[in-house]
């Protein structure tokens, strides 16, 4: 079903990239609209005048062969050899900025919690409140006008500089392969931790007036205890299930991050594909993001039975 509306979204869009290059070679080289279309057409192997049905049947065989087609944005290559070269590079910075964040802000919303009221609660709940609410590729410009522009630390295009180091597994690469990842996995951490502070502090409120609770310290049992094993533990049930949905949208990578810091991830050929309407590619990119978050809600539903047990499936 996600697929079928998926191919009809797609071609309701306005334009496609053949009538751009079909204007930018009548502009450029004087060539009549017939010739430039033919041209087109023979280069990239498609005929975009086929029926709607005949498009989609042939959409429909090349999944189910295991074939995503050939981009027109990057002369036939094959879609599906962009989003393997794509995938790692965004399973690298997404994976770490999500998994950074969702710890720091278990933390931080537990300690906000049994602060409750207090300064640091203010602060932590204030900060977080803000960096939830402003769009991710705000700091990502923020931080290109501090560590790139200003400072210059960081480099701020590409996954590693090729002239300088040879990929492979060698100090050098990993190297600047890593400072080149830092910027962008800074930028979603910054982004992303505060929603995290904002669930556990709640969860964590609710859980201290359960009586369970009031039992366990009338029992005499250490805060630390109480605060880990009862309260923590209990607090952190909805947001592995929240977790576990977000580690899907990972195979989707943070589209304006990466389209900021032209880093070549999923997000990054998602931009280029729309803006370019790139037809395959958008179709194969977002194929992929919709099995995987298929399957990670599907994950989650197991995940969380196994970690409540109040939770079980029949």
């Amino acid at each position: 079903m996600s697929s079928n509306i998926l191919f009809f979204l797609i071609r309701l869009m306005p334009g496609n990239i053949i009538d751009s290059l079909i204007g930018l070679y009548i502009s450029r080289y004087g060539m009549s609209y017939e010739d430039a279309y033919r041209l087109l057409s023979a280069s990239f192997g498609i005929a975009l005048e086929k029926p709607l049905h005949e498009q989609y049947i042939s959409f429909l065989l090349n999944i189910f062969t295991g074939k995503l087609g050939l981009s027109m944005g990057y002369s036939n290559i094959p879609v599906i050899e962009i989003v393997a070269a794509a995938i790692p590079w965004t399973v690298f910075t997404v994976s770490i900025g999500l998994f950074s964040s969702f710890i720091i802000g278990i933390l931080l919303g537990l300690l906000a919690a049994y602060k409750h009221g207090s300064i640091i609660d203010r602060f932590i709940t204030t900060l977080s409140t803000i960096t939830a609410a402003i769009p991710n590729y705000v700091f990502a410009y923020l931080l290109i006008v501090i560590f790139v522009t200003n400072a210059r630390l960081f480099p701020m295009v590409g996954a590693y500089d090729a002239s300088l180091v040879t990929p492979g597994f060698n100090l050098p690469f990993i190297i600047d392969v890593l400072r080149h990842a830092f910027l962008p996995i800074l930028s979603y951490f910054i982004a992303s931790f505060g929603n995290w502070v904002l669930y556990m502090r709640s969860n964590v409120i609710t859980v201290l007036g359960e009586d369970y609770v009031q039992a366990a310290k009338a029992r005499g049992l250490s805060k630390s205890r109480i605060m880990w094993m009862y309260v923590g533990r209990n607090a952190m049930l909805p947001l592995f299930t929240l977790l576990a949905i977000n580690i899907g949208y990972i195979f989707g990578g943070s589209t304006l991050i990466e389209f900021v810091f032209t880093y070549p991830g999923i997000g990054y050929y998602i931009s280029r594909s729309v803006s370019t309407r790139d037809y395959p590619l958008m179709q194969g990119l977002f194929f992929i993001l919709i099995i995987s978050v298929t399957l990670s809600n599907l994950i989650a539903d197991f995940v969380y039975s196994r970690l409540d047990p109040r939770v079980r499936f029949e």
